[in-house]
């Protein structure tokens, strides 16, 4: 398809409106939309929350009339299905557009290939694949729910230039500066879930909640003020023998709504003698392998999960090649040979190695933030 710089710009614009979404859509996808009426944008929109109006009856509703005619830019497939609002596709056939440009099309399979179906069966010109690429990097997690059956997981770890996690007698805050650290908190703020493990909340009692910061002048707190209607992301604690202590910061979120708190899944062996009663924000799941409890993930509508745990549990999600991307914070400082390595790898051979090729380096501070992807894609997992 040979399509114009001008059907660039536009789709790209929508892309960035979509990304607009990012904080708030979860956990339905980011789309953003443009409409143009004799190469002039008359509406634009985004999906800026799950349960509200989708990027094109935004862009629809700021077109209006001038709807009419025009050609619509769109970062994905238009919805064909009664969901939580009605279908797109069929809001844009009565708005009596000319032309409908795709950059990607919906994994969904409840509206993979339907939209499209609609809007031509109306008499509109339909084109897709326009910056796909750039459309699947803003929703891969959504795109691999519906793929792979399980969310796109990124592991994040914390360490010093020499590689290491934490001192031998377990001490780990603080690795890098407040620069990192702020960034951590917009990462797990475009999270569905955080995975740890037991020996990470018993030694460092962490709340992994997105947080706003004391410091009401601060950058964070600021940034964090400034996402509406933002939803914490769940806490999903593997824990087989129930070591850890309910009074922990990762069971009650002390600032956080009550719906918020709620988001708690421990996975555990506890038996029935558990009382649910005063912890009503805890779901109990019997332990399973890690690679399950990611179809469960995916189950329950999670799009992108972070894994924030000690070097064993990052250990085992590597070694079960479950790690889709990851993130690496890097401080310029050196720890030593006792203190505790990023993962438990037993490799003995460099055949056996497992190589990750670097997509992304970021200065924060004085420290580096480093993304790595697998050589294979999780989409073939």
């Amino acid at each position: 398809m040979n399509w114009s710089s001008d059907d660039n710009r536009y789709m790209g614009l929508a892309l960035q409106l979509a990304k607009k979404g990012q904080f708030t859509a979860r956990p339905n996808p980011m789309v953003g939309c443009v409409i143009v009426n004799d190469n002039k944008i008359v509406g634009q929109g985004w999906h800026q929350k799950y349960g509200q109006a989708h990027a094109e009856i935004n862009a629809l509703s700021q077109a209006g009339i001038a709807a009419k005619g025009a050609t619509c830019y769109v970062t994905l497939e238009p919805c064909s299905h009664q969901g939580k609002t009605a279908p797109c596709a069929k809001a844009l056939i009565k708005a009596g557009v000319k032309k409908v440009i795709v950059a990607m099309e919906d994994p969904n399979p409840t509206v993979k290939g339907n939209g499209f179906q609609l809007l031509q069966e109306a008499g509109i010109e339909v084109e897709s694949g326009l910056l796909e690429k750039q459309a699947l990097e803003i929703n891969k997690g959504f795109v691999s729910r519906f793929k792979t059956g399980a969310p796109w997981v990124t592991l994040k770890l914390a360490a010093s230039l020499d590689g290491r996690t934490a001192l031998a007698n377990g001490e780990s805050k603080w690795i890098t500066a407040s620069d990192a650290r702020f960034d951590v908190q917009k990462l797990r703020a475009k999270q569905d879930a955080i995975i740890t493990g037991a020996g990470t909340v018993i030694a460092d009692n962490p709340g992994l909640d997105v947080r706003a910061g004391d410091d009401k002048s601060s950058a964070q707190f600021q940034w964090f003020s400034s996402i509406e209607s933002f939803s914490q992301p769940i806490r999903i604690l593997l824990d087989n023998q129930g070591r850890a202590n309910l009074k922990s910061k990762f069971f009650d979120l002390p600032n956080a709504t009550s719906e918020q708190a709620k988001n708690v899944w421990w996975i555990t062996n506890k038996d029935d003698s558990f009382d649910k009663t005063n912890h009503p924000n805890i779901k109990l799941i019997k332990p399973v392998e890690l690679n399950k409890l990611l179809k469960l993930c995916a189950e329950q509508g999670l799009n992108n999960v972070l894994v924030e745990a000690g070097h064993k549990l990052a250990g085992s999600f590597i070694k079960e090649n479950l790690v889709d991307e990851l993130i690496v914070y890097i401080s310029p400082k050196l720890m030593g040979n006792k203190a505790k390595g990023m993962f438990d790898l037993s490799i003995e051979s460099m055949a056996d190695s497992f190589e990750l090729e670097l997509k992304n380096v970021i200065h924060l501070g004085n420290d580096l933030r480093l993304v790595y992807q697998p050589r294979m894609s999780s989409f073939n997992r």
